[in-house]
C-alpha cells in the first residue's frame, strides 16, 4: 500500500499555495484591484515555506511577509495601477452634466420619464419621485441616453 505523509513544511506550502489560487480566483470575479496583492502575499510566503519549512521562526516569518508584502503593495501599489487603468477610462462630454440642474418639461414619475432640459439640450430623464413641470432637479447619473435627476 502506498503511503504519503505530510510534513509541517509541505502542508504549509499547500496552504500558502491555496491561497494564492483563491486570492486571484477572487480577483478575477472581483476585478478590484484588492486580492491580487494578497495572492502576491501569499506567494512570497510560500517561497519561504518552501525554503525554511515548518520550524517556528519561519512559520512567523511567513505570516509576517504575508501580513507585510500583502498591505504594502495595496497601499503602494494599487493606486498607481488604478490611476493608469483610469486613463484608459473613456468620458463623454454627458459626464459633465452630473451634479448639474435641469428644469423638469414634462411630468415625472417613478413609473414613466419624462423630459428635462440643461444647457440647451433636451434630454430623457427618470427619477424615483414625482417631478413637476418647471420644476428644478439635480442630476444624478446618467443611465444609457436618460439622466437620473432629484427635486
Amino acid at each position: 500500500m502506498f503511503m504519503f505523509s505530510l510534513t509541517t513544511g509541505d502542508t504549509l506550502v499547500i496552504i500558502w499555495f491555496a491561497i494564492v489560487i483563491i486570492a486571484a480566483i477572487i480577483e478575477t470575479v472581483t476585478m478590484d484591484l484588492t486580492s491580487i496583492w494578497f495572492s502576491g502575499g501569499a506567494f512570497l510566503a510560500l517561497i519561504i515555506a518552501a525554503i525554511f519549512g515548518g520550524t517556528p521562526g519561519s512559520i512567523a516569518a511567513q505570516a509576517i511577509t504575508f501580513v507585510g508584502s500583502s498591505i504594502a503593495m495595496l497601499v503602494l501599489v494599487r493606486p498607481s495601477i488604478q490611476h493608469y487603468l483610469k486613463k484608459n477610462e473613456v468620458l463623454t462630454n454627458a459626464d459633465r452634466l452630473v451634479g448639474k440642474f435641469a428644469i423638469c418639461l414634462t411630468r415625472i414619475t417613478p413609473d414613466e420619464r419624462g423630459e428635462v432640459k440643461i444647457d440647451g439640450k433636451i434630454w430623457s430623464a427618470i427619477s424615483n419621485e414625482t417631478v413637476e413641470i418647471d420644476d428644478k432637479v439635480e442630476v444624478l447619473a446618467i443611465e444609457g441616453v436618460k439622466l437620473v435627476v432629484r427635486k
